[in-house]
């Protein structure tokens, strides 16, 4: 793959005006899918602002290409709207909808050139052949193949593809762009660097996204907002920062993150001092009063009690007074250069904790980890569901 050049500043695709970013509101009620008995979707309402770069994350099976594949009109949906800046297009064919997408496997013409693979959607719109030339050579600067225009696919690496895949999507001018897992073709590397070179794009042609993956960290690099789906139901919508630090459900919490959080069966009780999580049979956290002003005695709750790697990462023989403690052996650990990556046993539990490397030496030891109390996730232990201790 040639080299990259790096811009201190964003680029104007043109210093002409023939490429202007059309954007659009994206709104989805009550939408639903079925093959069959078989209902993948479930009444999925969801608002897109104009100009809003929005990733739908879950694991495989979610329903989020289904989703995608909807708004784009390539499935039909069993019930619901979708309107795109206000217009329902239910029945709208596809090249009606005024949207672009790029898909897992770029799509590509094999028999034709980089050129043509990028000019083609405008061939059929009828433009004529300078204007075709001037925006294919425009997108082409922006996305750096300017280089590649005579290539066939086949000459290209798995990124090149992938720009030239956006490149054809961009030149449409499309009011909406549909992202269906662009990256999950490349290698571990060109992922990262893709990842930022989208990033790059956006800042350059800000245009209304609906991003689809089942990679946790594409999704809280690139996304205003996330949309984590679960067995065809939304699990909670919100900015990364937001679904990180407030999961709303254990799924939640299980998928955002990695090492995911760690969730270890406890006991919530409350009295007029504040709050006590219980883990197994010994181990007590407080948390303070002032989580909770109002809280009254209330009896013990079950629940999942979360905590993040990242939030486990001091290593003391003992506590200092105001920070809880716990204690584990040592049962696998996995040096990553800057940080070591430790599981415990915990109260028959195991937990996994982010520590600072050569700080554990060997399976079998005992490790003492500092918690911040208000860096505690609780969770009812019959619906998974938040528990609200603010």
């Amino acid at each position: 793959m040639h080299p990259v050049v790096r811009q201190s500043t964003p680029l104007a695709i043109n210093s002409s005006t023939w490429y202007s970013a059309t954007m659009a509101r994206l709104q989805l009620r009550g939408l639903c899918k079925a093959f069959g008995p078989l209902e993948v979707v479930h009444d999925i309402d969801l608002d897109v602002a104009d100009g809003e770069f929005v990733v739908l994350v879950g694991p495989s099976g979610c329903g989020k290409s289904t989703i995608l594949r909807m708004i784009a009109g390539l499935e039909e949906a069993t019930g619901g709207e979708i309107r795109i800046d206000g217009i329902l297009v239910n029945e709208r064919e596809p090249k009606d909808r005024d949207v672009a997408m790029v898909f897992q496997d770029y799509a590509l013409y094999p028999h034709l050139n980089v050129y043509r693979n990028v000019a083609i959607a405008l061939e059929y719109r009828g433009f004529r052949k300078a204007e075709i030339r001037e925006k294919v050579q425009d997108i082409a600067r922006l996305l750096e193949i300017d280089g590649l225009l005579d290539r066939l696919p086949r000459q290209l690496s798995g990124g090149q593809r992938q720009r030239v895949a956006m490149g054809r999507a961009i030149v449409r001018n499309p009011q909406l762009f549909l992202f269906d897992e662009p990256l999950s073709n490349l290698d571990a590397k060109l992922r990262v660097q893709m990842r930022t070179e989208i990033r790059r794009l956006r800042e350059r042609v800000a245009t209304t996204g609906i991003y689809v993956t089942h990679d946790q960290v594409e999704a809280m690099t690139l996304a205003d907002r996330i949309v984590v789906l679960d067995r065809g139901r939304i699990q909670q919508i919100g900015t990364p920062d937001e679904v990180y630090e407030a999961p709303e459900t254990t799924f939640v919490a299980g998928f955002i993150g990695a090492p995911p959080m760690n969730l270890l069966a406890a006991r919530l009780e409350a009295d007029h001092a504040g709050y006590t999580v219980t883990v197994g049979d010994g181990v007590r956290l407080t948390l303070p009063f002032s989580r909770d002003r109002g809280r009254r005695d209330t009896a013990p709750t079950e629940i999942w009690c979360g905590i993040r790697p990242e939030d486990l990462n001091s290593v003391t023989p003992a506590g200092d007074g105001k920070t809880a403690i716990l204690s584990g052996t040592v049962l696998t650990i996995e040096p990553l250069g800057s940080e070591t990556l430790v599981t415990l046993a915990v109260a028959e539990q195991e937990v996994a904790c982010r520590l600072p490397p050569r700080t554990v030496r060997s399976r079998g030891e005992t490790v003492h980890l500092t918690i911040d109390p208000a860096r505690l996730h609780c969770f009812e232990r019959a619906t998974g569901r938040r528990i609200a201790l603010n």
